[in-house]
């Protein structure tokens, strides 16, 4: 996931709402593409520099291990829960969960909308909700391609090495290819490129 773009400071039906311009982060979610709003914001993660770029190829798995697990862009490789990317790069996590407040979020196609995610209720549950009618599918960029692999049975059964190199690239709004030996998550991957004022820090 490698872009760059100019980021506009504001969107219809912000409710005046001020924005603060960032280099874009990218959220990783979860829920159905045709909502508009719903629950558990906070199994929603955030990466706040692109994650691509920092990547370890599949080809260097091994070659990871041997150095202790510590890529060339200082994360730390958790055998226990990682990520792929569409080009088959290893990712760093995103950090969890996503801080509560209003993002401008873009699929950088054609809608550029709100996210509002609410605080924790008193079971943990963060409610979100997208301005002006937008659907998940709207703001998702599709040609980030996400997903999250952990072990379906023993730790060790779950490894990148037996990921199939040849899925890769994926194709734009297709699935992440299952691994052996691990459960898969698939993300959607949206793109922020503001942030309500009283919620900045959040994303620094």
């Amino acid at each position: 996931m490698v872009m760059t773009f100019a980021a506009p400071t504001h969107a219809a039906g912000t409710n005046d709402t001020k924005f603060t311009p960032v280099a874009p982060q990218y959220i990783a979610a979860l829920g159905d593409p045709a909502a508009k709003s719903g629950n558990n914001a906070q199994t929603w993660g955030l990466w706040r520099v692109d994650p691509g770029p920092r990547g370890v190829p599949l080809s260097s798995y091994k070659r990871l291990i041997e150095i202790g697990g510590v890529a060339p862009a200082r994360w730390e490789f958790d055998s226990k829960d990682w990520w792929l990317e569409e080009h088959g790069l290893i990712m760093e996590k995103p950090k969890f969960p996503l801080a509560p407040g209003k993002y401008l979020v873009t699929g950088d196609r054609e809608v550029t909308t709100v996210l509002t995610v609410h605080r924790p209720d008193k079971d943990g549950n963060q409610r979100w909700e997208l301005g002006e009618g937008a659907k998940l599918y709207d703001v998702t960029h599709l040609a980030c391609r996400s997903a999250r692999y952990t072990p379906a049975t023993s730790p060790n059964a779950c490894s990148p090495a037996n990921a199939p190199r040849s899925e890769f690239r994926v194709a734009p709004g297709r699935p992440m290819p299952p691994v052996e030996g691990c459960n898969k998550q698939d993300y959607a991957v949206l793109i922020v490129i503001g942030v309500a004022a009283e919620n900045t820090n959040a994303t620094k």
